[in-house]
């Protein structure tokens, strides 16, 4: 797939070749899916460079520039990354995930569902000079460009039939760090003003959600080549987040101590459920059913048990290097999924 990848960037193989490899990684994926017992399937993502750039790289108005944070690991190295600044307007010239819904329906018999990065990623990374002030000067222009493109994203996967996207959030889960909300301060933000702005964009676009699509929102700290960026409890924005997001469901990142407590989800309101991301994507060690079930136990003392579910924490891979698992490890993990799952919930 990655071969196949850099030749169709490269020029040296065809569309059609291309699509012909591209649908086959992705029915495989797809039958192990399947073959695990998930009602829910992804593409794994394998038409994208990574999470994120995959969905500016498909519009115009954009360069790369550092990030203003960094990846860090278990060792304590960090390391840098680029991101996206607005250097023109912003600009969808077509739908942007709509083949991968298509291509994904043609092979699953089960429910499609469609990730896509979420609009304050486009911000946060650099939030300090997230856009030429030569083209946005009024921060608000940026702000209604980036609502319409994403209602017009979601508008289009309805009309192809799509019921079932997420989107993946991580800015929100970053302002829970003490360390970098400092970081913030320090570079002239108010942390709480920021939240306040990414809390109505999503309101701003899920206002127009198609009917019938349901929405989840992945909350992650980082997920690239088994680092992350941030660590922190959801207390920081937990009210807001939950009260003021208009999704269906939260999946929220709690594999390890860096995310805290489940203290927070007091907040979560009667109508939305909560997925726990308690099985790591990060590490190959397999989680025990026993800790698994002591931990959904745990978080039931906050929100109902029928409002909760399992999942692993975030993607096995965010970009196309991966995280350090093999591909058996990754399906062990998923098949811990749905064997907890079923003893859980039946």
């Amino acid at each position: 797939m990655k071969d196949a990848n850099a030749a169709h960037r490269a020029g040296t193989l065809s569309d059609a070749d291309y699509e012909n490899v591209l649908a086959g990684a992705v029915g495989q994926a797809v039958r192990m899916q399947e073959g695990l017992g998930l009602k829910s399937v992804t593409d794994g993502e394998f038409d994208r460079s990574s999470w994120f750039g995959f969905f500016f790289e498909r519009m115009s108005g954009f360069r790369l520039e550092p990030a203003a944070f960094k990846f860090r690991d278990e060792h304590g190295a960090s390391f840098e990354w680029p991101t996206c600044v607005a250097c023109e307007r912003i600009h969808r010239h077509r739908p942007i995930t709509t083949n991968e819904f298509l291509r994904l329906r043609r092979l699953t018999k089960a429910t499609p569902k469609i990730t896509m990065p979420s609009p304050t990623a486009f911000h946060f990374f650099r939030f300090h000079a997230a856009a030429d002030v030569a083209v946005y000067g009024d921060m608000s222009l940026y702000w209604d460009d980036l609502v319409e493109v994403y209602r017009n994203e979601l508008a289009d996967l309805a009309r192809d039939g799509c019921t079932y996207v997420q989107l993946d959030e991580v800015p929100l889960a970053m302002l829970c760090d003490p360390a970098i909300r400092a970081q913030v301060s320090d570079l002239g933000a108010d942390p709480n003003a920021l939240l306040d702005t990414y809390v109505t964009t999503f309101k701003r676009i899920l206002a127009g959600r198609p009917s019938g699509m349901t929405v989840g929102m992945h909350l992650c700290r980082g997920n690239f080549r088994s680092r992350w960026m941030a660590s922190g409890g959801y207390e920081p924005v937990a009210e807001r987040l939950f009260n003021d997001v208009p999704v269906d469901a939260f999946f929220l990142e709690y594999d390890t101590a860096r995310a805290g407590d489940f203290a927070p989800l007091r907040f979560v309101p009667k109508d939305r459920h909560v997925v726990l991301g308690l099985i790591s994507s990060k590490t190959p060690v397999l989680e025990t059913r026993d800790a698994l079930r002591r931990r959904i136990d745990d978080a039931a003392r906050h929100v109902p048990m029928d409002r909760l579910a399992l999942s692993p924490q975030c993607g096995f891979a965010s970009v196309a290097g991966g995280n350090s698992l093999t591909d058996a490890e990754q399906t062990a993990k998923l098949a811990l999924v749905v064997e907890v799952a079923k003893a859980v919930w039946g």
